[in-house]
């Protein structure tokens, strides 16, 4: 895999194959794009996800819970993944699959069960997957492998898919959830899984509601809720039947929910609207923790910190916003896109080229992709941001760097949702790097140990080797990850393993 393939050599000569930073150079490794006859016809914005698939002890299928969906999604579901580590043996042609909706809008939730089993007797770090969509078609590809062309397709007959959920934790099966443009009652626009709660997953709909299900309830007709009466109030109503799905919903404004985000332990949901507003809950006790508005237009999406301390998130106004879980409110705002941000994503596996010294400053490393093409790298270090200060009058105007004073808490008084606060009272970062990575305009980006994944909205996907010094913590751990978020500056940390 050293050598350039053809379809890194023959990209289009305005954008080029590498860029530089600190640590090394990142370099084009190779591209995966949609067959012709999908290309022709994709007008949908293309949603990411990766799946690290590892071995499943054999399910007891007669004692299998009942799936939240109809029988022909998990059985299609299964087919998805097939059996192997990454070999063409996945591809089986296109599979049409006919979506099951609730009454309330609900997504496909597909259970990939134990027909789903690796054939490998040992999982070896390479089963690894990534899940796109475009117009009518859900594409898989194999990651590690060098094939420009997806080797797996589903086509939806009656829907579009918009989104999409992994999770290889589940006890019983490779669980993939698939939110589908239709609905009863509101088009799905969002879906995740919550951690640390099995079988338990989140959508969200351009109505600004988020229904809550359990995969092992059914979904009926019996589950109802009442009318919302200030459809710009936060409510969370519950069903009356405990045996059904959706078992609760959130209405969280007027407005669509673009994008839904839980911290690592599952505790804290963070949403982003159409209304501008991030808001975090609690998601046990079910209450609004804080919240902050957007400097203008919509917000498209966000991330947490692997540490659960900061959150991430993007949109119409072109920024990228760092929020703080401790202060409850924006603490930074870096500028550098052209256009609006469509994703953003902590690097958990990055670390500081050097490895001696005593420096206790925590960096952190996130991205950010934005419809003007570009990929943008950052490093946030929290005790070295410049906080600006008014210029006092008749005096001429200063800075101080540092953490948190109390004049930084009185121009951000607290609240349930704040407003923006003035950009010349926040400190601001600037991008480590700024580069063109697609002609098209990007709507998301994935790290891996090795990698950085791009994607066009048009489903055309982009592999970023990392610099040839950078090395995974634990020897051969293809999906490690270090064991927080931060990095203290030339201190190596160790890894842990997440497949």
């Amino acid at each position: 895999m050293s050598s350039a393939p053809a379809a890194v050599r023959s990209q289009s000569p305005a954008l080029k194959a590498l860029f530089k930073t600190p640590e090394g150079r990142y370099k084009l490794l190779h591209e995966k794009t949609l067959p012709p006859a999908a290309a022709s016809h994709g007008k949908s914005v293309s949603q990411l996800t990766i799946a690290y698939l590892k071995e499943k002890p054999p399910a007891n299928t007669s004692q299998a819970a009942p799936s939240a969906t109809s029988s022909g999604v998990r059985s299609a579901a299964a087919r998805l993944l097939g059996s192997g580590n990454g070999s063409r043996s996945l591809s089986n042609g296109v599979t049409r699959v006919v979506s099951a909706n609730s009454r309330t809008g609900g997504p496909v939730g597909a259970s990939v069960g134990s027909s789903a089993q690796l054939a490998s007797p040992n999982y070896d770090g390479k089963g690894t997957y990534l899940i796109f969509n475009t117009a009518d078609t859900l594409f898989i590809s194999d990651l590690n492998s060098m094939e420009k062309d997806p080797i797996k397709s589903i086509q939806f007959g009656n829907s579009n898919p918009v989104c999409h959920a992994f999770d290889a934790e589940a006890s019983d099966g490779h669980d993939l959830l698939i939110g589908l443009h239709s609905g009863d009652s509101s088009r799905c626009t969002c879906v995740a899984w919550v951690p640390e709660r099995e079988g338990t997953f989140v959508v969200g709909h351009a109505d600004g509601n988020i229904y809550v299900y359990e995969k092992s309830k059914d979904v009926t007709a019996d589950s109802s809720f009442p009318v919302i009466k200030d459809q710009t109030q936060f409510s969370v109503a519950h069903t009356r039947s405990n045996k059904s799905n959706p078992v609760a919903r959130w209405h969280v404004c007027h407005g669509s929910v673009n994008s839904i985000s839980f911290s690592v332990n599952g505790t804290y949901m963070a949403t982003v609207t159409r209304d501008g507003y991030l808001r975090v809950f609690d998601f046990s006790k079910e209450q609004l923790a804080f919240g902050g508005k957007s400097y203008y237009g919509a917000l498209l999406c966000s991330a947490w910190s692997l540490d659960g301390k900061y959150i991430l998130t993007g949109g119409e106004d072109d920024l990228v916003q760092v929020w703080s879980m401790e202060d409850k409110k924006i603490v930074a705002w870096g500028e550098g896109h052209n256009s609006w941000v469509s994703g953003v994503a902590f690097d958990s596996y990055w670390s500081t080229p050097n490895s001696e010294g005593t420096e206790e400053n925590v960096v952190y490393r996130f991205g950010s992709v934005g419809q003007d093409g570009q990929l943008l790298l950052w490093d946030l270090v929290m005790d070295e941001l410049i906080m600006p200060l008014r210029c006092p009058p008749g005096g001429s105007a200063t800075l101080s760097s540092g953490s948190h004073s109390a004049s930084w808490d009185s121009m951000c008084p607290m609240s349930a949702l704040l407003p923006a606060p003035s950009m010349r009272d926040m400190p601001k970062i600037s991008p480590l790097v700024a580069h063109s990575v697609h002609m098209d305009p990007l709507s998301g980006l994935i790290f891996t140990n090795e990698s950085v994944i791009t994607i066009s909205r048009d489903g055309h996907i982009k592999i970023w080797e990392r610099p040839q010094n950078h090395e995974c913590s634990q020897s051969g751990c293809s999906h490690s990850v270090v064991a927080a978020a931060p990095i203290a500056k030339h201190r190596p940390v160790d890894g842990i393993h997440i497949h």
